[in-house]
């Protein structure tokens, strides 16, 4: 049976760990041949070893996605490794916290950096490529963040408003050219990156933490990174063929209440 991404060359920022390793590996599976882009040299290559260890096809890309000459650098290197790109997923993100009132000048600029520039960057070089290669498809990473009010993560939920705006933006703008856009608006998702959020919630209990925001999902669980790799599966491939512009929320009923 073919894979659904059979043929498929995808990229996938932030691939070195959480949900980006999951996505990887997964649409690795699915038939892509994967660029693993990630800041942290290491991680990218231990995800990349992983998929080449079953048999599929991957490379490991180092690349600050805030940094628009190492992002051309990156996409150059898959184009001439791999092929044109088909697939995006802008999954690379940062978290922060503090309201308005307590959080620093420095957490706005890193999270409009990495979460809303780094996203367009990565955008803006695949899909120069997709427009000339008959088109493909676009997953950014929002948050259920950019679609409520979030005690405490100003910066944060500001910076997935608008990669929520831009994806709708982008999705009218690359139509023509064959190129879907949509996001994925996650819940709380389990990885290493949600467990100082987990503390400072529960008062430096992380357990405590992890109780009260369980508390707000009606399925009872957090989410794990295969979740979300599973909605952007479905969003890079042809199943989501008549979708643009799509705000996809995987929540666990938390935005439903």
């Amino acid at each position: 049976m073919p894979g659904r991404l059979d043929g498929k060359v995808a990229v996938v920022t932030g691939g070195g760990s959480g949900i980006g390793r999951a996505a990887a590996v997964l649409f690795s599976a699915e038939g892509a041949a994967v660029a693993v882009l990630d800041r942290v040299a290491e991680a990218a290559q231990e995800t990349a070893e992983t998929i080449l260890a079953a048999g599929g096809q991957a490379i490991a890309v180092t690349a600050d996605i805030v940094a628009a000459d190492d992002v051309r650098a990156a996409f150059e290197r898959v184009d001439t490794e791999l092929g044109p790109v088909g697939v995006l997923y802008n999954n690379a993100g940062v978290n922060s916290s503090g309201s308005i009132l307590t959080s620093t000048e420095e957490d706005w600029d890193r999270c409009m950096a990495v979460n809303v520039k780094g996203t367009y960057l990565c955008s803006a070089a695949a899909a120069r490529s997709m427009a000339d290669n008959g088109g493909g498809s676009i997953v950014n990473q929002g948050s259920v963040a950019a679609l409520v009010g979030i005690a405490n993560f100003a910066a944060y939920c500001a910076s997935k408003g608008a990669v929520v705006a831009l994806t709708k933006s982008m999705a009218v703008d690359l139509a023509g050219s064959g190129i879907r856009v949509n996001v994925i608006c996650p819940g709380t998702v389990f990885t290493t990156l949600m467990r100082p959020m987990l503390a400072a919630r529960g008062g430096g209990d992380e357990e405590k933490g992890l109780a009260m925001t369980v508390a707000k999902y009606p399925i009872g669980r957090l989410g794990t990174p295969e979740d979300i790799a599973r909605v952007a599966l479905f969003l890079a491939s042809d199943d989501s063929a008549f979708m643009t512009g799509s705000v996809v929320t995987s929540d666990g009923g938390m935005t439903a209440q």
